[in-house]
Formats: structure tokens, C-alpha cells, sequence
């Protein structure tokens, strides 16, 4: 008797729990998106009691930007570059300062945000280009380098006023770190956000799956973000981001002259690495050393991801014959849904 009422009772909760089931309403997701930073923003989240966040998320990118973008004058980031004695670094900037210095260190240096100078005067940074040659290079080296630079009680200590800071490196994957941060305090357990290009996942899409992103083939003309495809990755609870000199370049008398600069020679790297994408906890992490990489080329990332199982990531070069070639980490494989 006993057994035949517990048998009932299972059968009743299996049907009420089915019930509640058919009628529990699908997840509702937002979407949202706007400029920021010189470029978009694309963000995409389980929309509950929260209304719509647009409002509040470009408060944070504006105030984000007017600590670290080098295009406003009146950022933290433009007065020190302007020598301004009265500027005192916020948090924003603070963060990123330290996880610069950190990269840079365990890099080799191969990420300097100190290399603004250079980059300048070859006309990818935030002043006109300058008319370059090799005794130019080398009068701006002596400007180059994060043991020239620290912050002492909030103030940025510099050798040299000239000295410039360049951010856009690694700023903008912090960007999304902050918008992410933001979505966690507001108890949001799925959304991805996007910023030019780098981007944090968290939870699943509105299918139910984990986050697809595109990863773009590095072909010369492919200009517009996903429109040819190299592979496509599910990204769960982490961040990506993909640097690559197959955008940005200018040509010069015959002469290509990629985006990746290196801080020691104050050149334009020649590598068989045409894009890397990484894969870490923060955007700002992977943001960084995905720049780190172009310029430290192949064989030394590769060398350098073998001791840094923190990351993952997947990096596409040219072999001898010209051919497309991929490298992926270990930790990166399982998340390759499909190689185009």
C-alpha cells in the first residue's frame, strides 16, 4: 500500500514539474548597440527585471572614455600625455596601467604602451603622421620603455615628458570587462558583450548554446568583420579577443607597413603571424597579449603559450608556400566548433 501511494506521489510531482515546465515562459533576450571609442559596441543580454541597460552601459563607456581615450582632450590619459601636473589617476586607469606593466614584463617587453611615440609618428596614433626615417626611429626610442614610467601615489611619474601613453591595445578589452562587471552586478547570468571586435561571453545565446563567435581569415581585403570566416568558436564563461596586421597597414612606396610595431626596434614586425586570437577570464588579458603576439611572431608565442596554460589561443600564419596554417592550444581545441 505504502509503495503504491509513493509511486502515485512520483507520478504527480513528474507531472506537475512537466507542467510547470511547458509553462514556464522562453528566455527573452535584448539587444542593444551604439559607437563608442572610435568604433561599435554590440551587446546582447537576458532581459528580466533589468529594462533596458542602454542608458547606463554608455555612462560607463563615456566615463570610461574620458579616462582613457587618447581622441579626447580632456581624458586622464591626454592631460598626462600633455604633461598636465594636476591630473591624478583614476582606477580605470590604474588597472590598466598595471596589467600593461604586467604584460610587459612577461613578454619581454614585446607590449609597451609606451611605444605611442613611434606609433604616432607613423601615423596609427593619435597625432598626423610625420615625415620617418631611421634617425627619427632612433630619436624616439630613447622615449620608449615601461621602466621609464610609474605611478607614485596615484601620480604618473614619467623620465622624460616626452613620453607618451597609447592604451588602445588593451583598453578596449578592458572595456568589456567593465560592461561585463557591470551585467554581473545587475545579476545578469547570460549576455555577450562585444567591442570592436573584443568581446566577454557569459552563460548561453537565445538558443540555449553557448556563444558562437567568428574568427576572420587574415586575406588582404577582407575588410568587414565576419564576412569570410576561418573558424568558429563556442566561448563559455570567457573572454576573446583577435589582433592582426592583415587591416592595418598603409603602403608607401611600394612598401607595406603593418600595424604591429615593435617596441625594441621601433619597426614594423616581419612575421609569418598573420592574426592571433586569445582566450582568457578577463578581456583586458586576452586583449593585450593578443597584441603581444604579433609582435613577438610564431615560434615565440607558441614557446610562450606553453608556459601560460591561463590562455588559450588560436593562431593563424603562412607557411613557406604561402598557405594558410593554423596553431591551436590544447585548452583551445574543444571549443572549435567548425573550421571553414
Amino acid at each position: 500500500m505504502q509503495k503504491r501511494i509513493l509511486s502515485i506521489l512520483i507520478a504527480l510531482v513528474a507531472v506537475v514539474a512537466a507542467i510547470w515546465l511547458y509553462h514556464t515562459p522562453e528566455k527573452e533576450y535584448k539587444k542593444i548597440s551604439g559607437d563608442t571609442q572610435g568604433t561599435t559596441y554590440n551587446i546582447t543580454y537576458e532581459y528580466k527585471k533589468t529594462g533596458d541597460l542602454q542608458l547606463d552601459i554608455e555612462r560607463l563607456l563615456h566615463k570610461f572614455d574620458m579616462s582613457l581615450s587618447t581622441y579626447i582632450p580632456q581624458s586622464i590619459i591626454s592631460r598626462i600625455n600633455l604633461n598636465d601636473e594636476t591630473v591624478v589617476a583614476d582606477k580605470l586607469f590604474t588597472r590598466v596601467f598595471n596589467e600593461a606593466k604586467t604584460v610587459n614584463k612577461n613578454t619581454g617587453g614585446a607590449f609597451d604602451i609606451t611605444v605611442a611615440p613611434i606609433i604616432n609618428a607613423l601615423g596609427f596614433g593619435f597625432t598626423p603622421a610625420q615625415s620617418v626615417d631611421s634617425a627619427t626611429i632612433d630619436s624616439l626610442l630613447q622615449f620608449v620603455g615601461m621602466d621609464k614610467v610609474k605611478i607614485e601615489n596615484g601620480r604618473v611619474i614619467k623620465e622624460s615628458p616626452n613620453i607618451m601613453l597609447d592604451v588602445n591595445a588593451i583598453a578596449q578589452g578592458y572595456s568589456v570587462d567593465v560592461v561585463a562587471g557591470f551585467l554581473d552586478k545587475k545579476r545578469v547570468a547570460n549576455y555577450l558583450v562585444e567591442i570592436g571586435g573584443e568581446l566577454k561571453a557569459k552563460g548561453v545565446n537565445p538558443k540555449g548554446e553557448s556563444w558562437k563567435i567568428g574568427i576572420d581569415r587574415p586575406e588582404e581585403g577582407n575588410m568587414k568583420a565576419g564576412e569570410k570566416l576561418q573558424a568558429i568558436v563556442a566561448v563559455n564563461n570567457r573572454s576573446l579577443a583577435t589582433s592582426g596586421n592583415y587591416r592595418k597597414f598603409y603602403e608607401k612606396g611600394g612598401v607595406k607597413y603593418a600595424h604591429s610595431i615593435s617596441p625594441k626596434t621601433g619597426y614594423p614586425v616581419l612575421s609569418r603571424l598573420l592574426s592571433a586570437t586569445v582566450m582568457a577570464e578577463e578581456c583586458i588579458t586576452a586583449d593585450a597579449y593578443a597584441t603581444a603576439f604579433m609582435v613577438m611572431g610564431l615560434e615565440r608565442s607558441i614557446e610562450f603559450l606553453g608556459g601560460h596554460p591561463e590562455l588559450d589561443a588560436y593562431l593563424i600564419y603562412s607557411d613557406d608556400a604561402g598557405s594558410f596554417k593554423v596553431y591551436t592550444t590544447k585548452g583551445m581545441k574543444p571549443n572549435i566548433v567548425e573550421e571553414l
